[in-house]
């Protein structure tokens, strides 16, 4: 088996009274063997669902990520192995980690020839946090503290009033309102791309259909036929097209892990976006040098809509919780490497590694005991039982963990578990809309930090969070932001752990990994970056061995 566990990458920043960032390739282009590469420079990879957009500011999930960043392009991006290089912007500076300016390439420029500007940059983030735009990640930039981002979501500022300016055509300063030293690294998730001011204006909505796409990333948008493929082209005006080696990529939805492994061992798929967990032990030992196992910045987990009843009582989150059985899940049902979990934040986030819960050390039967406990005093027994409903996106994986849970909770408790599956669009918008009382859902980081994690249960929070709100806890998630050594945060971190582990808004069950059917053919394909953020530009097609 090709397992490639993540390494802990280290993020240091010294900071100076002033200092600038100048990152230089320093390993240079790629060292491609020019008799070995094919012909056809087509990459074709499967993406698991369709993606409900492509706006980055519409975007909600991994899927429509995975084609921004090869379309659309911020301030910085990544390199194979997760480290933030340059971007649009060849380097930065600040003083205090609160205001940072970045200095935009002079070859930055659209798919249509026109300069990439700072005054695009601003357009961008203002339209993030704009009301209007009804952004899923207008949080994003409140959690990075940019001046006003709070007050303008909440609709008591203008958007013109955010904390972002444009210096000249090519100078764009940050102001923040509390030191953040890793808002370099914050600034390469994908809802921080610029996006064509002048094209979306004219085309609202639209702006994103093929005939219209104005885009600055190594690709443009080809073709989208909606349930059936997305085409990208090489971009020539990108300012890096010189390297990039792949002319075609082809992005396929398909939601059936099975179908995807199919095609892609008939050769019709490069890179698949997952593996059937009752094929993994057969391809790891037919196909090792295909199997691919990433550690990654992510974590699966249970949330309850504490909003409502009946998972408004913390007695009944507690006692589900405490039954569930992790070590089954990865061990008996997953089986792919992936670890047990009990915290929120994932153990392999730089800075910081969280404690487990006390909860978490007791037998299973010892919690099981607790769980019918706590069920009782909330008026439930085996002659009253609990009915509750489970929510999970439209997956094979993720029925076989709902049946798997539904089992456990029956078996201990009597609980009646209704399981409700939903297409990935729909899925999304009934749990926005709190539409649910209980789901699955995986968080993976948008950055190497852990407030990416703690974040999503702060009250404000609208992405992978639980419609919990607690104002204890918002206070916690301040005065992390708020410090300024990492040894000070990483104790508020490990607090907001805790209060998790009491209040159980979520119960955590795993730590991901990225299983995925990767060709021999594919050069430059690295399983080290964390957050799996991998660029097609960075990849190149290698001509098949000959047949001794």
């Amino acid at each position: 088996m090709k397992l490639c566990i993540t390494r802990n990458r280290k993020q240091s920043y010294q900071f100076y009274s002033i200092f600038i960032v100048c990152l230089s390739l320093l390993a240079g282009p790629r060292a491609i063997a020019a008799d070995r590469l094919a012909d056809i420079q087509t990459l074709i990879k499967g993406n698991g669902v369709e993606v409900a957009s492509i706006d980055p500011h519409k975007v909600q999930g991994v899927a429509g990520s995975n084609v921004i960043r090869d379309v659309l392009e911020g301030l910085v991006i990544q390199d194979p192995l997760g480290n933030i290089k340059p971007g649009v912007a060849s380097h930065w500076s600040t003083e205090d980690n609160k205001t940072y300016t970045f200095y935009l390439r002079p070859d930055a420029k659209w798919s249509n020839g026109t300069p990439v500007t700072a005054a695009d940059f601003v357009f961008s983030f203002q339209r993030l946090v704009d009301p209007k735009t009804a952004s899923p990640y207008a949080w994003f930039l409140e959690l990075a503290t940019v001046q006003n981002a709070k007050a303008i979501i909440a609709g008591e500022k203008a958007p013109d009033q955010l904390g972002v300016t444009a210096l000249d055509e090519r100078t764009l300063r940050v102001e923040l309102d509390e030191a953040t030293p890793h808002f370099v690294m914050m600034a390469s998730h994908s809802s921080l791309v610029a996006v064509p001011k002048a094209t979306v204006l004219k085309y609202d909505d639209k702006w994103i259909r093929p005939h219209n796409f104005v885009g600055n990333g190594a690709y443009t948008l080809l073709t989208w036929i909606i349930n059936e493929r997305i085409d990208l082209r090489r971009n020539p005006q990108y300012w890096d097209n010189d390297k990039t080696t792949i002319n075609r990529v082809s992005i396929l939805p398909i939601d059936d892990p099975v179908s995807e492994m199919n095609r892609f061992l008939a050769g019709e798929i490069d890179i698949t976006s997952t593996v059937p967990l009752e094929h993994f032990q057969r391809l790891t030992e037919q196909y090792p040098e295909s199997v691919s196992v990433q550690g990654l910045l992510c974590t699966n987990y249970m949330r309850f809509n504490a909003l409502t009843s009946p998972f408004n009582d913390v007695r009944i989150r507690r006692a589900i919780s405490y039954v569930i059985d992790r070590d089954v899940l990865t061990q008996k049902i997953l089986k792919q490497g992936q670890r047990s979990s009990y915290n929120l934040t994932p153990n392999n986030v730089a800075g910081f590694k969280p404690s487990p819960p006390q909860y978490s050390t007791l037998s299973q039967e010892k919690r099981i005991e607790l769980a019918k406990q706590y069920l009782k005093s909330a008026g439930y027994d085996i002659n009253n039982p609990l009915s509750v409903r489970l929510l999970f996106p439209n997956s094979n994986n993720q029925k076989k963990l709902a049946v798997a849970i539904q089992s456990m909770l029956k078996k201990a408790l009597g609980v009646n578990v209704i399981l409700e599956n939903q297409e990935w669009k729909t899925y999304l918008n009934s749990t926005n809309q709190g539409e649910f009382e209980s789901s699955l859902i995986a968080w993976c980081g948008d950055y190497n930090e852990a407030s990416t994690f703690t974040s999503l249960m702060e009250s404000n929070n609208t992405a992978g969070g639980s419609h919990f709100k607690n104002q204890d806890y918002d206070k916690i998630a301040q005065m992390a932001r708020q410090a300024v050594e990492s040894e000070v945060r990483a104790l508020h971190y490990q607090e907001m752990e805790n209060f998790l582990a009491d209040e159980m808004p979520i119960a955590p069950l795993y730590q991901s990994v990225q299983v995925q059917l990767v060709s021999p053919n594919v050069g430059g394909y690295s399983s080290d970056n964390p957050e799996n953020n991998v660029y097609s530009k960075d990849l190149y097609m290698i001509e098949p061995e000959p047949i001794n």
